[in-house]
């Protein structure tokens, strides 16, 4: 029998609260993954406890401010900083940001596909 790994499509307005209610419920941030969407990017947070993993999983567009889970899961800032690196995504608030220096890479903001001009755009404009 297969095991069930829920995923709960949210609003970004609920994630913080969504995160919160995992912390206080016992289980451990796993991983923030990003994966490019149409106009945008999906974010999915997953979260395990006693072997049972569930997840988080919002939509966001190109030039969306997303809030730290950090103050939460403080682990999660080398997520945030990841994210922010690979795909060009704001995330206010992270405990520990390295300001688009967490990696190194020959392309800005690397994984955005065709819609790198469209981030530098938006990061411009902050």
């Amino acid at each position: 029998m297969k095991e069930q790994q829920p995923i709960k499509t949210i609003g970004l307005g609920e994630l913080l609260n969504g995160v919160e209610k995992f912390f206080k419920e016992g289980y451990r941030l796993v991983i923030v993954t990003c994966l490019n969407a149409e106009g945008g990017f999906e974010l999915t947070y997953s979260f395990d406890k006693d072997y049972k993993l569930e997840s988080l999983r919002t939509t966001i567009k190109l030039g969306t401010d997303v809030p730290s889970i950090s103050g939460i899961y403080w682990n999660a800032f080398i997520f945030e900083n990841e994210i922010h690196d690979l795909f060009g995504i704001s995330i206010k608030g992270i405990n520990i940001d390295y300001k688009g220096n967490l990696y190194k890479t020959t392309i800005k903001y690397p994984f955005t596909g065709g819609a790198l001009k469209e981030v530098d755009s938006c990061q411009s404009k902050q």
